[in-house]
């Protein structure tokens, strides 16, 4: 069937929207009409070339749509069913098999490789090979190829267009708050980098009833929105010491800290701010050769602990529907995040992330 998708075909270029060809899904497939997509900044990172995803490529991995076919094989969704696509995981690895999804020992060949596990694509223009399967979906464009692993069930009446982010980056600031750190009740927790993971995060942290709550990022913007969402403290550290403004605040440091920047710099400011016993977690991309250097004194004599974190730890199929319930209950309010724009208007909604114009742009395909 004929498509539209926006296509990275050159390293740092625009997305190019064309007519591609979509094959039928197999067995194991299944086929969604993609209502609407979130931008990730993991998505410019793999179309700047910064990870070995090979071009050309439809990228777009935050996809909401309408089960529109299904593969003999499939028994997990039927069409007309309203799906979140999520992250691929293999199914059958130790990790798997423990319900440890997220550290699934195929993630980045499932993930980053953009082909299905045969090596083909679903994806062509006229003889030419586009890759596809980008996280097991590639929802840059009207239609998507996902798998049973990836696709989550929603409600048919929530707003099915606005849910594409719960697959990843709101999934995975949350995530990392509820599911690895375990932030518990009337305990500190701040968060590095306000961004769509980071304020997803400190949205889970007011769930879950922390006391101090704290945002650090260099942008005011972004530091107004942390204190509409309910953080009790916000720190710019281009003016202040982070580290001695949020001891200042707590006294002896943090309980839970999460750094989502992936600087080294920053972790290191992160892990000492904690207070003994404290715990940061990291999930921030870094490059290739980036190392954290830590005083190991101040690490280990007060219990400190450094946790890496992927896709908040979440089993999605479960993690996914509490958040829109929480949603529903306007306890987790993502929706002030996001902004909408057209599949015409991809570029511009990757420009305003990367200028962090907005917080979460969306993409709607119609």
């Amino acid at each position: 069937m004929k498509i539209r998708a926006a296509i990275a075909r050159e390293r740092g270029a625009p997305l190019s929207l064309e007519s591609v060809d979509l094959e039928n899904p197999r067995a194991n497939e299944i086929l969604v009409k993609v209502a609407a997509t979130g931008v990730c900044h993991t998505d410019l990172v793999v179309r700047d070339g910064m990870l070995p995803t090979p071009l050309p490529v439809v990228l777009g991995h935050e996809g909401a749509g309408l089960v529109e076919a299904v593969g003999a094989a499939i028994t997990k969704v039927k069409p007309g069913d309203h799906v979140v696509m999520t992250f691929n995981s293999c199914g059958a690895c130790p990790s798997c098999r423990d319900h440890a999804t997220t550290y699934c020992h195929e993630f980045f060949p499932r993930n980053f490789f953009a082909t299905r596990v045969d090596g083909s694509s679903g994806l062509s223009k006229d003889g030419e090979r586009i890759n596809g399967n980008f996280f097991g979906q590639s929802s840059f464009a009207t239609h998507a190829l996902c798998h049973e692993a990836n696709v989550v069930k929603v409600p048919s009446d929530a707003p099915l267009e606005l849910l594409g982010p719960l697959a990843c980056g709101v999934q995975t600031g949350a995530g990392a708050v509820l599911n690895a750190l375990r932030v518990l009740p009337a305990k500190s927790f701040a968060v590095f980098g306000a961004g769509s993971v980071g304020l997803s995060a400190l949205m889970a942290a007011v769930v879950i009833g922390a006391t101090t709550i704290i945002a650090v990022d260099t942008k005011p913007s972004r530091l107004s929105v942390a204190n509409a969402l309910g953080a009790t403290h916000t720190i710019d550290p281009t003016k202040v010491n982070p580290v001695e403004e949020i001891m200042r605040i707590t006294g002896s440091g943090l309980n839970f800290v999460l750094d989502t920047t992936g600087l080294p710099a920053v972790i290191r400011s992160a892990v000492e701010s904690l207070g003994p016993r404290g715990a940061c977690g990291i999930l921030g991309a870094s490059g290739p050769d980036a190392e954290i250097v830590l005083n190991e004194t101040h690490f280990m004599s007060g219990g400190r602990r450094l946790i890496g974190i992927v896709e908040g730890e979440s089993n999605p199929d479960i993690f996914i529907p509490m958040l829109i319930d929480l949603y529903r209950q306007g306890r987790f309010p993502f929706d002030k995040l996001v902004k909408f724009y057209s599949l015409d208007e991809i570029n511009k909604a990757i420009h305003a992330s990367e200028t962090g114009e907005v917080i979460k742009p969306i993409v709607r395909m119609t």
